[in-house]
């Protein structure tokens, strides 16, 4: 799996200990940036995930910034992007089970490495659950539809 990930100054040291992590368990990781602490804007990397995601050059995309919540906004201004803010395990099972997410964003100012390991983890993990779900990813698709037109 491909795994697009990008990090704003705040995010920089949890995304390269995650990226690690991805290598490590054999994930393809396309590195957006940033890749220093220095700051930088964060819409500049969750706008670059988010299109490698929903142009299909990555499965999934891993965010990160201070909250979590700047990127998980900038990113779902792109259509066909459905990202989750997610602190805790049962938000990133549901995330993918219900919302079929395919951005995570974490906030590495709210949480340490091995709870931000373990949430992506699981996210990665988790599957879409379909079933009555499918039809609500279906309403969100024409919501985007109709603002693309």
């Amino acid at each position: 799996m491909r795994v697009a990930l990008g990090a704003d100054h705040a995010g920089f040291d949890l995304k390269e200990s995650l990226k690690a992590w991805l290598l490590e368990h054999g994930y393809e990781v396309q590195d957006v940036g940033t890749h220093s602490t220095e700051s930088v804007d964060y819409p500049d990397y969750a706008v670059q995930v988010g299109e490698a995601v929903a142009s299909g050059k990555a499965e999934r995309g891993l965010l990160i910034c201070g909250t979590g919540v700047g990127m998980a906004i900038a990113a779902n201004k792109i259509p066909g992007v459905r990202a989750a803010f997610c602190p805790d395990l049962f938000t990133a099972r549901m995330s993918r089970e219900h919302n079929d997410a395919n951005i995570l964003t974490l906030g590495a100012r709210i949480m340490g490495r091995a709870l931000a390991l373990e949430i992506l983890s699981l996210w990665l993990a988790a599957n879409f659950a379909g079933g009555r779900h499918t039809a609500r990813l279906e309403k969100i698709r024409a919501i985007e539809q109709r603002r693309t037109e």
